[in-house]
């Protein structure tokens, strides 16, 4: 099925870059008819510079999509690849601005790692940026095509810049392969049924903290309301987690048996991360709610008329019920703005 799906994007992609070329060569020779009426040397002038133009920038997509010669990935640290692959790194790779020695030439494996310990450090602060982001676009926007649309941006947004860091130019080529790796590493990319307890575990046990029952008014009755929302917070943030971190030890991998426990490193990495980002957000959100909760109860109560002289004995206890709710939500309000 896959080799059958490859081979019809592939004969589509052929088909519509063949159109796009047959008319974009077509309105360049138009052009240059047009101009050539005036004289027939400029015609042949603009043809040829557009041509210059197009072939110009077909070498500069091949030039990003493969700028350095790559060795082969080597499959441990006995194999002869090795050594050559440790000195690709070495001339591709970024060096960090807090490496004990920045500027050495000769870059052996031990200055790879250590600046890989430095860059892991940027990394994993960029994860956990976005993922505080994505927690409340979960929370706030779950169900949404903004929602949907901003956390995948998130995501890939991302990957690219955890890609920058460990790379002096861009390869269009490995970055497809970053993309395409994080993606089939996540869950459900595959729908391995199996594989869902170790990843709705974490994020159960984030959401189900203790901060509901002390932050949220109401207790049991706007429980389950709240509870939706730190569950679909959970969820996005895990998801982000999951890529940062998955992202980062592919960029580090310098063997295929690194690579082959990147999927079960990076789902312990996340879930610890996870429950850090939570027990950071979910105070913040719950006093969100709480006060929006508590703001929309007072608005409420003042839509109830106050008790007039003669009027319905029904519509007077009301009155005084909602008058006495009000006052105790205002005073507990104060009470906790003045706690320090």
């Amino acid at each position: 099925m896959k080799r059958k799906l490859r081979f019809l994007l592939t004969t589509a992609l052929i088909f519509v870059l063949s159109l796009l070329l047959i008319f974009l060569f077509n309105q360049l020779y138009f052009f240059a008819a047009l101009v050539g009426n005036f004289h027939p040397v400029a015609g042949y002038a603009v043809f040829g510079t557009g041509a210059i133009i197009f072939c110009a920038f077909v070498f500069s997509l091949i030039a990003l999509w493969n700028p350095f010669p790559k060795p082969v990935f080597p499959e441990n640290e006995a194999v002869p690849s090795y050594a050559a692959y440790i000195r690709y790194l070495g001339k591709s790779q970024l060096a960090h601005p807090k490496h004990p020695d920045p500027f050495k030439k000769e870059r052996d494996e031990r200055w790879i790692k250590s600046n890989h310990k430095l860059l892991e450090t940027d990394a994993l602060n960029i994860t956990k940026e976005l993922a505080i982001k994505n927690f409340f676009v979960g929370a706030l926007a779950q169900n949404t095509s903004y929602g949907t649309s901003t956390s995948l941006t998130n995501n890939l947004k991302l990957v690219w810049r955890i890609y920058k860091l460990h790379h002096k130019k861009p390869c269009g080529r490995d970055l497809l392969a970053l993309y395409r790796f994080t993606y089939g590493s996540l869950p459900l990319s595959d729908f391995n049924k199996e594989e869902l307890p170790s990843h709705i575990k974490p994020i159960i046990q984030s959401s189900f903290s203790n901060t509901l029952a002390t932050l949220l008014p109401g207790g049991n009755l706007l429980t389950p309301l709240f509870l939706n929302f730190f569950l679909a917070g959970s969820t996005n943030t895990y998801l982000t987690c999951l890529t940062g971190i998955i992202s980062l030890h592919y960029c580090q991998a310098l063997s295929e048996e690194d690579t082959a426990e990147i999927v079960r490193q990076s789902n312990f990495e996340a879930t610890f991360m996870l429950k850090e980002i939570v027990k950071e957000c979910n105070p913040i959100l719950s006093k969100t709610i709480s006060d929006a909760v508590k703001n929309a109860g007072m608005e409420s109560l003042d839509t109830v008329r106050p008790p007039t002289p003669g009027g319905n004995l029904a519509q007077d206890i009301v009155s005084h019920v909602a008058q006495s709710l009000k006052n105790i939500i205002r005073e507990n309000v104060e009470s906790e703005k003045e706690k320090p």
